[in-house]
């Protein structure tokens, strides 16, 4: 017979911690410092207790087990580990920031950087605390939007770590790989490097407290994308589209990215960006250049809220060429339409952080 990890943890499912009629492997007591040379097994159980009552009784029954199990054959060595030698769970980062949200888009030239930008800055004009992170590395557009393209990233000493300061911005903590590299070149990284740069912008910036931390990530599902699942405890996502079938297709599988089982990030809601063209000479009218309410269509049969339709106005572009987010105007139709994002956005958290 040949040993393998399987066929051990298989024999020492048969064997149960008396403290609490669990088998030691579904109590989570074998270490992961198994090893097997030949016939011969040496791995550790944690026990939760030190001195631990039923320390010996239970690796006389891991032993007989195995040999039972695997044959009279194998050597068993079984050293036994106080609680402190279990690993602890890794620390969340961002601790301060109380809600992350995820603005994404199933495919790119949707405006998901100007709804990010946007709802960051309403979110701020509102009175929250607000952080935004350029996520997307290979394209990155928040510098532009905020006229940031000259900020030079500094550091400063917070305890006795050095750590990035963000730029600011209407009210808004803002930092971007964009402030790292000169806006002509192009950043030729593989996955890895870019989701390291990206967990620097994250673990290594004095973000403080915050109410709300906005990510503005890359179009498409990428490892970008599952850096950030696994870094941060993310509240919920926003999923960006336009009104047309083809961008609709791609919004249904940046939603069903999010809804995998082993992801399960809840979805806030919808939004429908560039629903309507209005002329500023005829501000009633109605033009649908891409289609009529696509995004809100779909919102009702994924069942999820619709929290914005955001029209094609002349301003959005002007202002964002200008570095001056639409948001952050007073009395226009678009100011209104990102606030009312807003609110929206923070009435769905209200509701999940209820519902939780």
């Amino acid at each position: 017979m040949t040993l393998y990890p399987k066929l051990i943890l298989e024999a020492l499912q048969s064997v149960r911690y008396p403290g609490t009629g669990k088998n030691i492997v579904e109590a989570g007591m074998i270490d992961d410092d198994m090893r097997i040379d030949g016939m011969r097994v040496s791995f550790s159980i944690i026990f939760p207790k030190n001195p631990d009552p039923f320390m010996k009784s239970v690796m006389k029954a891991a032993e007989a087990a195995i040999k039972a199990h695997c044959g009279q054959e194998v050597e068993a060595e079984i050293t036994a580990l106080a609680p402190e030698h279990q690993p602890k769970a890794p620390e969340k980062l961002l601790p301060q920031v109380r809600h992350i949200i995820a603005v994404s888009s199933g495919k790119g030239g949707v405006g998901k950087s100007t709804i990010a930008a946007n709802l960051a800055v309403s979110l701020a004009r509102a009175g929250y605390r607000v952080g935004l992170l350029d996520a997307d590395i290979f394209g990155p557009s928040v510098p532009t939007l905020f006229h940031l393209e000259d900020f030079q990233p500094y550091g400063e000493m917070v305890g006795d770590k050095q750590m990035i300061v963000p730029a600011e911005k209407y009210g808004v903590k803002i930092l971007s790989i964009g402030f790292f590299v000169r806006p002509e070149q192009a950043t030729v990284w593989r996955g890895p490097m870019a989701s390291n740069a990206l967990k620097q912008l994250i673990s290594e910036a004095n973000w403080g407290e915050l109410d709300y931390f906005i990510l503005d990530t890359p179009p498409g599902t990428s490892d970008i994308h599952l850096t950030l699942l696994q870094e941060l405890s993310i509240t919920g996502a926003i999923i960006v589209s336009t009104p047309q079938k083809v961008a609709l297709a791609d919004a249904r599988k940046g939603i069903d990215m999010y809804q995998n089982e082993k992801i399960n990030v809840p979805i806030l809601g919808l939004v429908e960006n560039m629903a309507w063209f209005t002329p500023a000479e005829l501000p009633q009218n109605k033009y649908y250049l891409f289609g009529k309410e696509g995004v809100k269509r779909l919102a009702e049969d994924m069942h999820m809220p619709l929290l914005g339709q955001i029209p094609i106005v002349q301003s959005i572009c002007e202002s964002s060429d200008a570095g001056e987010p639409a948001a952050a105007a007073d009395d226009t139709m678009t100011a209104l339409a990102f606030r009312q994002l807003a609110d929206a956005t923070v009435k769905e958290v209200e509701r999940l952080r209820q519902k939780a």
